[in-house]
């Protein structure tokens, strides 16, 4: 079953979707979308870095993606404007990354693949990759829960409660650097903050617990991924972009129902 394409590319959609759920919530929950951003822009440069080594693309876009995490949180609160420094490293990123690209002159690519996704051509490979960061992420989250939540209420309650909230944030942008990495293949560097934002955003109006909201987000980011998966293969359409067309579909019918029962 394995053999067939198609049904690799839906354990890889899915797959990402169990691993994008609870990071999403947390970007939601703590505003970190632009920090999502400026991760996911910097594993171009990973790309780059994994096919002049020759080693898998997955553990460059790791290593860049969690070393630009990890000096955009060590340069928060220095002086810098927090915004001015995501879009400054982001694009930034974004750019080396594409120019060290163009200097591969031994190695054919397709770019178009890592910016916007080829969930189409995943490999076993890359399926034994994205389960295991799922059951790594999973667990991650499942181990640090209750700390994690309580950091993300206050970081004064997390003090008062014998925990680091810094610690905790590390948790994240560990766990957030895993997550690009694997999504690269599925939907691309540039739709990365797509597919953590919208399924948790989409699951918000109705979860009435965060466990809730989490949950919820997977299911929603799993059916979008297959229904993308259809759309692209009934309306030969990108498939990476498809599977975020019909997240956001599903973010306006939960945002307007939910705006309709509280009329009610």
């Amino acid at each position: 079953m394995l053999d067939d394409f198609l049904f690799r590319a839906g354990l890889a959609g899915v797959g990402v979707a169990l691993a994008a759920a609870p990071m999403g919530c947390f970007v939601v929950w703590r505003r970190m979308a632009y920090f999502g951003d400026a991760t996911a822009h910097a594993a171009i440069l990973g790309v780059a870095l994994a096919l002049a080594l020759d080693i898998p693309v997955i553990w460059g876009a790791a290593a860049i993606a969690l070393a630009m995490a990890l000096a955009v949180s060590a340069l928060t609160g220095r002086g810098f404007a927090m915004d001015t420094l995501l879009g400054v490293m982001a694009h930034s990123a974004l750019a080396f990354g594409l120019v060290a690209v163009s200097f591969l002159d031994n190695v054919t690519i397709d770019l178009m693949s890592y910016l916007f996704g080829d969930i189409l051509a995943v490999t076993r490979t890359d399926l034994v990759a994205i389960w295991g960061v799922a059951a790594v992420v999973v667990g991650l989250m499942v181990w640090r829960w209750q700390a994690l939540l309580t950091a993300t209420l206050s970081p004064d309650l997390a003090f008062a409660a014998g925990l680091d909230p810094r610690r905790e944030q590390l948790v994240l942008t560990i766990a957030l650097a895993l997550v690009v990495a694997v999504s690269i293949k599925v939907v691309g560097v540039l739709l990365i903050v797509a597919l953590l934002l919208i399924p948790a955003a989409a699951a918000r109006p109705y979860a009435a617990t965060p466990e809730g909201m989490v949950a919820r987000a997977a299911a929603i980011g799993s059916l979008s991924a297959l229904a993308g998966l259809w759309v692209s293969l009934t309306a030969d359409t990108p498939a990476g972009p498809s599977i975020v067309a019909v997240a956001a579909v599903a973010f306006v019918l939960s945002t307007a129902s939910a705006a309709v029962l509280r009329r009610v």
